[in-house]
């Protein structure tokens, strides 16, 4: 009986060292801003089919392994913009995620997409804090529980705070609203905390918020951030903490390894590395290599067509200035102005099809033009001109920038009917070569 007495006491006395040995490998491999980007851009980097095969080797090299992807799937190619994002996420499902978030460009086909897209993904699709007025998620999914080699792991997912209104037109977000970010993520951690060894938030969010993730609700182990395509270069850490974000358009695919104390809920160690997808180098899979070229096979016929010929390779600015150019030429105004994130990708130099414009101008925006005197012209209009402030000015913009930048102008935008694709691509056609 004496030796069961201190048998017992001495297991009483290991417990708070055994718990603190519960140590458990888990690997989170994700991706951000795949835009639709379904084949290899110019210099051979990125591809759904590589994307996928990639993934499928570095799961083939972990214990426990999820594949997390952090928004904006769709939007960015002539397969996205044609067919309304439908086939991307029909050729997603072959990439493996275990989960993802929505992000802003989800909605550029209107917010019932949104749901549709859930319902075509064969995986969560999530969406904590964007709600209707009765608090329920757009997707039907806040979080959800996944199990990764007998950890459990929840993965609460979540968007910008201030997408409604500055990225997504009210037009598009109909009657979903953003709840408060760390609000939001507070009440699911509470929901969640007691059923989970890890919570990791998914965000298609903003650097500064990812941050504010990881310094204000400690429950969080791991931020896995998407939206800013420039993407991290180191690992963020706050005290233990971690969060990662990639560049876009699927050029690189990120691999955080951990140690994770499942008695503790707290990371031991974490190692984060960017895969490059270098399809030079990369055998693609085969099922998502036919399902691309059949999708790519349709929108083929229309857009690679020869429009023009570029002298040169133009950059984002470039292009911005000859975008207004355009506009300012075929609508007869005074000014022009595009913003800077309506513009998506460079032309290089050489021979232009059409497809190097849809790539540009993915969005369906329509051009519009508008009268007020210098004094009321917005600032990014003038930019910086000398402007008489008495001369009535004619400019020209697209319908995204009049509704959600301008929206406080109370300046009265007429529509063209003209989409700024189909513009440039006439206006190419008349230059027929860009210097």
């Amino acid at each position: 009986m004496e030796i069961t007495r201190r048998a017992c006491l001495w297991l009483l006395a290991l417990a708070p060292l055994l718990a603190q040995d519960r140590v458990q490998p888990l690997t989170i491999l994700h991706s951000n801003d795949l835009h639709a980007h379904l084949l290899p851009d110019a210099t051979g980097a990125g591809g759904f089919a590589y994307l996928a095969a990639t993934v499928r080797q570095e799961r083939s090299r972990c214990a426990a392994c999820l594949y997390l992807n952090a928004g904006d799937l769709v939007q960015g190619t002539p397969v996205s913009t044609l067919f309304h994002g439908v086939p991307v996420y029909e050729i997603g499902n072959g990439l493996g995620f275990d989960a993802a978030v929505i992000g802003n460009h989800e909605f550029d086909y209107g917010w019932r997409s949104v749901q549709k897209f859930a319902k075509i993904a064969k995986y969560p699709v999530l969406s904590a804090n964007v709600v209707n007025d009765a608090g329920n998620p757009i997707t039907g999914k806040a979080f959800v529980i996944l199990n990764a080699g007998g950890m459990r792991v929840a993965v609460i997912g979540v968007v910008m705070g201030d997408m409604m209104g500055t990225l997504v037109t009210p037009k598009d977000a109909g009657p979903w609203h953003v709840a408060p970010l760390i609000e939001t993520i507070r009440k699911y951690v509470a929901e969640v905390k007691d059923r989970a060894d890890l919570i990791v938030v998914l965000g298609h969010i903003k650097d500064q918020e990812g941050d504010e993730i990881l310094r204000d609700v400690p429950e969080v182990g791991v931020v896995v951030m998407g939206h800013d395509h420039r993407g991290l270069t180191e690992m963020r850490r706050v005290d233990g903490r971690v969060g990662v974000l990639l560049r876009g358009y699927g050029v690189e695919l990120g691999r955080l390894d951990l140690q994770v104390n499942v008695a503790t809920h707290s990371i031991k160690s974490a190692e984060w590395n960017r895969i490059p997808i270098d399809s030079k180098k990369i055998e693609p899979a085969a099922d998502v290599a036919r399902s691309v070229a059949q999708w790519e096979s349709k929108a083929s016929k229309i857009v690679d067509v020869p429009v023009g010929e570029s002298k040169r390779s133009l950059s984002v600015d470039d292009l911005r200035v000859l975008i207004e150019k355009a506009m300012q030429e075929e609508t007869h105004s005074d000014l022009a102005y595009m913003n800077h994130g309506g513009v998506r990708d460079v032309i290089p130099a050489g021979q232009l099809l059409a497809r190097n414009v849809w790539n540009v101008l993915p969005f369906e925006d329509y051009v519009v033009t508008a009268k007020c005197k210098g004094s009321q012209l917005p600032k990014a209009v003038a930019g910086g001109r000398s402007i008489d402030p008495d001369r009535e000015y004619t400019f020209a913009t697209v319908d995204f920038v009049a509704t959600v930048e301008f929206a406080k102008s109370r300046i009265v935008f007429t529509n063209s009917g003209l989409l700024i694709r189909d513009l440039m691509i006439d206006w190419i056609k008349k230059k027929k070569v860009l210097d």
